[in-house]
């Protein structure tokens, strides 16, 4: 297994409230977590990073005695505490009332690949001539689609397709949503915030996955959006499948 990962401002944004952060155990399980807070003035940034540091003392402390078949329920308690870690840090100061953050988390294990998320950070899978998108966006347009409001190519050209209707720390409850997928050599998962995603078609992070060194791709998918105008912060983390080598 490969772990590569970048995070950046961007072009518009003064500080970067995007957080991410994943480790491959002995036994070549994978762990990764991406972030995109919101909030005004440093609340954003605050509640990435309290989820990302709640994320992964959960990984880290769980992970090693974890029983097979017990991948979901997992996920969704580390997102159930990560949730409760944002809200109650958002409470100890008034200018911190209503932050909250993104999360999509990918645990990866045995030929498969679990993920849980909540707001509309996202996980693809990439393999050799497939392209996948593993999540579904919490977010206004989502539903939209979902209505038959809008198509999906309407959807990715709303002016109001940011709008997330679900994020960690909001309340003191939240529910994430779970999928998995099996996976084998040669394959590539994309974690990523809505700065990447929102910038960059499907069809052009396909092939950039695919015609691009594997340790350098976070950085080209990055100089993709942000030569598309993304006006956000853009973190990539990838994780490829591969036997490890020694």
């Amino acid at each position: 297994m490969k772990l590569a990962g970048k995070t950046d401002i961007g072009n518009c944004r003064r500080e970067n409230q995007d957080n991410y952060r994943a480790a491959r155990l002995p036994d070549d399980t994978v762990w990764a977590v991406v972030c995109d807070g919101m909030g005004g003035a440093a609340a954003g940034q605050l509640a990435s990073q309290v989820a990302t540091d709640a994320l992964e003392d959960c990984f880290t402390a769980a992970l090693p005695k974890l029983a097979q078949g017990q991948e979901r329920l997992f996920l969704l308690k580390c997102l159930q505490k990560a949730n409760k870690a944002v809200y109650e840090e958002s409470l100890k100061d008034p200018a911190n009332k209503g932050m909250g953050t993104t999360a999509v988390c990918a645990l990866v294990r045995d030929g498969t690949a679990h993920i849980a998320h909540v707001g509309d950070s996202r996980a693809y899978l990439y393999r050799p001539g497939q392209f996948a998108r593993l999540t579904k966006d919490h977010s206004m347009v989502q539903q939209m689609v979902e209505s038959g409001q809008l198509t999906s190519q309407q959807a990715e050209r709303h002016p109001r397709k940011n709008l997330i209707t679900k994020a960690l720390g909001v309340e003191p409850e939240v529910e994430g949503d779970y999928t998995f997928a099996a996976v084998q050599q040669g394959d590539i998962l994309l974690l990523c915030s809505d700065g990447l995603s929102g910038a960059v078609p499907d069809g052009e992070l396909e092939q950039i996955l695919g015609h691009t060194p594997f340790f350098i791709t976070p950085r080209k998918l990055i100089e993709q959006a942000l030569q598309a105008g993304s006006q956000d912060n853009v973190t990539a983390l990838v994780i490829g499948v591969e036997p490890t080598e020694e």
